[in-house]
Formats: C-alpha cells, structure tokens, sequence
C-alpha cells in the first residue's frame, strides 16, 4: 500500500506543497537526517548555555539572577514561533486537508506547550529575585500562560472525537483563533504599563544587550530551535509510521 492510500486524499493534489509535503518522502527524507540534527541541536544548546552560565558577564544590576534568560528568551521564542507553525499547519489543513498538516498540527502541540511550560517556570525563577514573587498577574506573563492553555486546549480537542478528522478541524479552528493572542504577548509591554522589562533586541534599531551577552544567548536560541525541529520530526516520523501501520492493519483485517 502507498503512502497515499494510507492516508485521505487531499483536495488540490496539484499543488506544490502536496509533492513536497508527500508522508512518504517525507520519511525518506528526513529519517536520516533525524539523528544528526538532534545531535547538532544537543551540541549548540551546550555550547550556548555553558558560555551564557559559565563565561558570559553577569548583568550589571540582576547579577547572576540575569543568567537565566539564556533558557527564559529562547524558550519563549520557540514557543511563540511553534505556535506560529501550528496555526500554518492549521490553515493548510483546513484550505487543502492535507494530511501531513493535520499530523504536524498534532505533533507540535506536544513540543510547543514543552517549551511554553519552560518559559513559564524559568521565568518565574526569574522573577523572584527581581520582583519578589514567582508570579504576579502582568500583561507578558498572562498572555503566555493563556498561550500554554491554548497549546492544551489543541491537545486535547485534537484527540477528544472519535473521528479523527473532526477532531483536527476543530483543533485547527481553535488554532487560527488562538492566533491572535501572539501578537498580544509580542506588544504587551508596549500597549500596557508592566512588570517585565521591554524587548532588549530588535531587528530594526540597536539591541539594548551587550555584544558578550547576545552572542550566547542567539546560540542557545538556535539550538533550541534545532531542538524543536528535532523533536517535532521525530514525532511526525513516528506518526506517519504509525498511521500507515494501522492502514495496512485494516486492510489485512478487510481481506482476512
């Protein structure tokens, strides 16, 4: 059986993004780039984290306490970017069904409220030092803890029908919906008076960070990054294989 047929048809076979975005090539692909970049990931995230915790200079008003920000920036990063990549997968799905998308909408969900719960407990680490309680009820920091209850609300609603497929459409509309709440935690500093510092880098002016600092830190960005494309593939594959496993399992029963 092909990996076609052992998945729905997706409308507009025509385009691109289905010969591209094919279940089995895909695994052909990527199974055996697989290894290789969860190593490269593991390898720059050290290499980030230890010259942060170890070489980088301590700030020169939080102290050491500063040091956590090169696992509180990039989670949050990755967080809001995966996010991001749900609500792509989500469209697609929803404009094309394809059924790579609904799987990878699956798979990041897991991955991405991973990273969304790291941002939210090194930053509560962070935030005991500097305000005098893990948590306080700031514009930043509710708009990411609405963020992971998005990211467990697609969770579950993509497993909570017995067909499956209604369960990634409704998943992918509560995706598209969610959406909104990214530009919230992006402006929130700006829109309301609080708590959490402003952004420190931009990519329109000078970054606020010293040069010894920010090198570290978009180390360790990068590699967390690797990380969640190293996690999500490993899912997706597995995901695939199993999807395909349980049609050839059918087809078996069908003819048995």
């Amino acid at each position: 059986m092909s990996d076609i047929q052992a998945m729905p048809a997706p409308r507009g076979a025509g385009f691109n993004l289905h010969k591209f975005a094919n279940p089995g090539r895909f695994l052909r692909i990527f199974s055996p780039i697989l290894p290789w970049l969860a190593v490269f990931a593991v390898v720059v995230c050290v290499v980030g984290i230890v010259w942060g915790f170890v070489f980088a200079p301590a700030d020169w008003q939080q102290g050491d306490a500063s040091r956590i920000m090169y696992v509180h920036v990039p989670a949050a990063w990755v967080a809001m970017n995966g996010y991001a990549a749900l609500a792509i997968c989500s469209f697609i799905s929803l404009v094309w069904r394809h059924p790579l998308a609904d799987l990878a909408a699956m798979e990041i969900g897991p991955v991405g409220a991973a990273f969304t719960a790291m941002c939210l407990v090194s930053g509560a680490l962070w935030g005991k030092p500097e305000w005098g309680a893990y948590w306080v009820w700031d514009a930043r920091l509710t708009s990411v803890l609405v963020l992971f209850f998005l990211y467990l609300g697609h969770i579950a609603l993509i497993r909570a029908f017995d067909n499956q497929q209604h369960g990634y459409r409704a998943a992918a509309i509560l995706a598209l919906v969610g959406a909104i709440n990214l530009p919230i935690i992006v402006f929130s500093v700006q829109w309301w008076n609080t708590l959490h510092q402003g952004n420190s880098i931009s990519l329109t002016g000078p970054s606020k960070i010293y040069i010894t600092m920010l090198w570290p830190l978009l180390i360790t960005t990068i590699g967390f990054y690797l990380a969640f494309a190293a996690l999500v593939v490993a899912r997706l594959c597995s995901a695939i294989m199993e999807t395909r496993t349980r049609a050839l399992l059918f087809a078996q029963a069908e003819r048995s």
